[in-house]
Parts: C-alpha cells; structure tokens; sequence
C-alpha cells in the first residue's frame, strides 16, 4: 500500500479528486494548507500562498495510474500546479474495501 499525497493550489481538489478517482482511488481527504515558500506581495501586502493537499491510501498499481493522470491533467504547468508524493505504508487499521474495477 502507499499514502498518496497531492499538494496542490487551493480551488482546484475536487477536480483533483475527479481525475485521480477516474484512474481507480476509492476516496480522498482534502486538508487545507498554507504554502512556506517565498513571499508573494500585492501593493506592498504580503499574500500567503493557499494550498490545499489530497491524501488517499491505495495500491502501488493504482497510485502510478493516479500519479500519470494527476501529471497529464493538473501538473505543473497548470493552474492547479500539482505535486504527487507517494510514500510506503507498513500498517492500517479499519481500512478495508474491496478493489474496483478502473473504467
């Protein structure tokens, strides 16, 4: 199993979600975020940076099929400026489904 993590610019996780549940994720939780990166000002008014991050638990087959499509769709040199993570999860607790079919 792997944590699949999307940061991404607030606004756009719903059509995230969409995309990656298009490619077999079974669910998301959308946390909202604040960016640290370099400050951004508008007429000498510092303007923070919203985020907002996608984390599902799935398989590695269906977080590559996640990842590719978050990539073609909402990657980098979109709007949406997503950023796909994924990280090895060793244990979970109340997490079972059965696998669906991808469309």
């Amino acid at each position: 199993m792997k944590l699949l993590l999307i940061i991404l610019n607030a606004g756009f996780a719903e059509g995230v979600v969409e995309i990656v549940r298009s490619a077999g994720v079974r669910g998301a939780t959308i946390i909202n975020a604040r960016g640290a990166g370099a400050p951004k000002s508008f007429m000498g008014i510092t303007i923070d940076t919203e985020k907002e991050i996608i984390l599902s638990v799935v398989d590695e087959n269906t977080a590559q099929s996640a990842m590719s499509a978050v990539k073609e769709e909402a990657g980098m040199n979109t709007p949406a400026h997503c950023i796909c993570i994924t990280m090895p999860v060793d244990k979970t607790a109340g997490l079972f489904a059965p696998p669906i079919e991808k469309k």
